[in-house]
């Protein structure tokens, strides 16, 4: 996973989108509008974002990022689909290859190589999260944003970051199912992913609030386990029951 071209332009991606949202919503002036009778002009100012974390995830009950809009759709669980298109092309890539064909030629087993994608994608979704937060934190310093985590605390944030790698687990081993299923037909592949996936999607927000607790972290750490040995399984019958090529 290291040495290919993917997985860099993946985290640089997910570097590069909270830096623009911060500086470009912090930047943007309201749009302007004039009333036709008086001709008076009148400006409608838009939500400002005052606090980096805004960017990362709302706190719980919250139905946005402390209070703007935007960030219920321009914040950090954005990932779970670029971690879709990171899985899908990774495994797509070993099919259309012939690599997967010629080692299951050698090692029969498919138990293996759905483990090591499943470990490889985790590590992948984790790493975009980490860089996310990086990003977030460049983009706020630029935007000379507060840091302030208020409520959330730290610890908090951290939970909510560890709270949201773990969760990656349940979203990767859809991936990798729907990847071993569409092989190196690449668009059924990532329709598949992304519909399952937006399926559980409305539920990232409350499992992983900005004020997160260990009890996040537990219960996603769970999900994620059962997840990936269930769906695991699953892949693993696709493997042996359908054709390679």
């Amino acid at each position: 996973m290291f040495t290919t071209l993917l997985f860099y332009i993946m985290v640089g991606i997910a570097v590069v989108i909270p830096v623009l949202v911060l500086v470009m919503t912090t930047t943007v002036g309201g749009s302007t509008s004039v009333d036709p009778v008086t001709g008076v002009e009148t400006v409608a100012e838009m939500e400002s974002i005052t606090n980096t974390w805004q960017v990362v995830e709302s706190i719980s009950g919250e139905s946005s990022g402390m209070g703007s809009d935007i960030m219920s759709m321009c914040n950090i669980n954005l990932l779970f689909f670029l971690a879709a298109v990171f899985v899908c092309i990774f495994v797509d890539d070993d099919f259309r290859s012939g690599y997967a064909k010629n080692l299951f030629a050698v090692r029969s087993q498919k138990t293996d190589y759905v483990i090591s994608k499943t470990l490889v994608g985790l590590i992948g979704g984790a790493c975009m999260i980490l860089a996310y937060f990086i990003g977030a934190a460049v983009g706020g310093a630029i935007a000379g944003l507060s840091f302030d985590p208020g409520t959330a605390g730290v610890s908090g944030i951290v939970m909510c970051l560890l709270s949201k790698i773990f969760l990656m687990a349940v979203f990767v081993s859809i991936f990798v199912l729907m990847s071993t299923v569409g092989k190196q037909k690449l668009w059924l592949s990532l329709v598949g992913s992304l519909a399952v996936g937006l399926l559980l999607f409305m539920m990232v927000p409350s499992m992983t609030p900005l004020d997160s607790s260990i009890l996040n972290v537990v219960l996603c750490l769970a999900g994620g386990a059962l997840f990936s040995v269930g769906l695991g399984t699953v892949s693993n019958l696709v493997l042996r029951k359908t054709s390679l090529v």
